[in-house]
């Protein structure tokens, strides 16, 4: 990974958030922080690429509304961009919060990225220590945009860069104040897909093995039918031709008992699953646009014993 392709993915997230909170009614996650990370110009080109780029993703909506520009750019963002980064974020912080009512402590987000948790909740200031696990490239480029819109570091926030792809280590956490006695909640939002069912066995393994029983983590992962199924216009098989030509392919998928058997081995009990139906149900039900719950991907909730 290079500052310019962590830019590049970081921003394309953020256009999603940003979009969806000045644009779509009703909001599943509004995440008015974000565009304040995200410039008016990098808006505007990210808005125009992805115009100019709808017939890759359906030449029937290219040619629909071909005059419509805006109308493209809410169907590409609805339908490709922003239904799971959205209801993940919903879901995730909807258990955070209650997980702090019953005595979470600290917070470690894996794979941080544009994240604004820490802005957008200075109510927690006093009671929740936040830890942005990332790699130092995207780590670096979000606290220059913080700097330039005049967003202060919390004072309950530290920035851990470290390529935890390449293997987990907690002494970086330690030395930024993080407790191993206390209890602790994970999220690991969008990451997984990237890692090898190996690589996500020992992940779950090493961020439990000394937190306290009732420490938790919400993550998504794809299913057992990420390579086969094609999804709305395609979006699923999209979505993995992206990854692979990003130079970041998606290495593993999971069905239900591998996911539950892999949780066990590392001391954790699935509290909460939720299916793509269920997201659907829960997230997406009865609107009037194009955001729908994305087939193949699952939410879970899991516990230490």
């Amino acid at each position: 990974m290079n500052k310019e392709k962590s830019s590049l993915t970081s921003l394309v997230s953020t256009f999603a958030r940003v979009y969806h909170s000045e644009y779509d009614q009703p909001k599943v996650f509004d995440d008015f922080v974000a565009k304040n990370l995200i410039t008016q110009k990098e808006f505007a080109d990210i808005r125009e690429n992805m115009i100019n780029g709808v017939p890759f993703f359906n030449e029937k909506i290219a040619r629909q509304f071909q005059d419509q520009p805006d109308e493209i750019l809410k169907w590409i963002t609805q339908v490709q961009l922003s239904p799971t980064p959205l209801a993940r974020a919903a879901y995730c912080e909807s258990v955070l919060l209650h997980e702090i009512r019953l005595g979470v402590k600290q917070y470690v987000i894996l794979g941080a990225g544009m994240d604004t948790f820490s802005l957008r909740h200075p109510e927690l200031r006093e009671q929740l220590k936040i830890f942005e696990v990332d790699h130092p490239a995207t780590q670096a480029f979000k606290r220059e945009r913080m700097t330039q819109s005049d967003d202060e570091v919390p004072a309950n926030l530290s920035f851990i860069p470290m390529d935890f792809t390449r293997g987990f280590t907690e002494q970086p956490l330690v030395e930024a104040g993080f407790s191993p006695s206390n209890k602790t909640f994970f999220s690991l939002l969008g990451v997984s897909y990237y890692l090898t069912k190996e690589e996500n066995a020992n992940l779950l393994k090493k961020l439990f093995a000394k937190v306290p029983s009732g420490s938790s983590i919400v993550f998504d992962y794809p299913d057992d039918t990420l390579f086969d199924e094609k999804g709305i216009s395609n979006r699923v098989q999209h979505m993995v031709q992206m990854a692979a030509a990003s130079g970041e392919p998606m290495k593993s998928s999971f069905s239900f008992n591998e996911m539950e058997k892999m949780l066990e081995d590392a001391g954790l009990l699935i509290y909460e699953h939720l299916s793509p139906e269920t997201i659907q149900k829960r997230f997406f039900l009865n609107r009037s646009d194009y955001l729908t719950a994305f087939e193949t991907v699952h939410y879970i909730h899991a516990v230490k014993k």
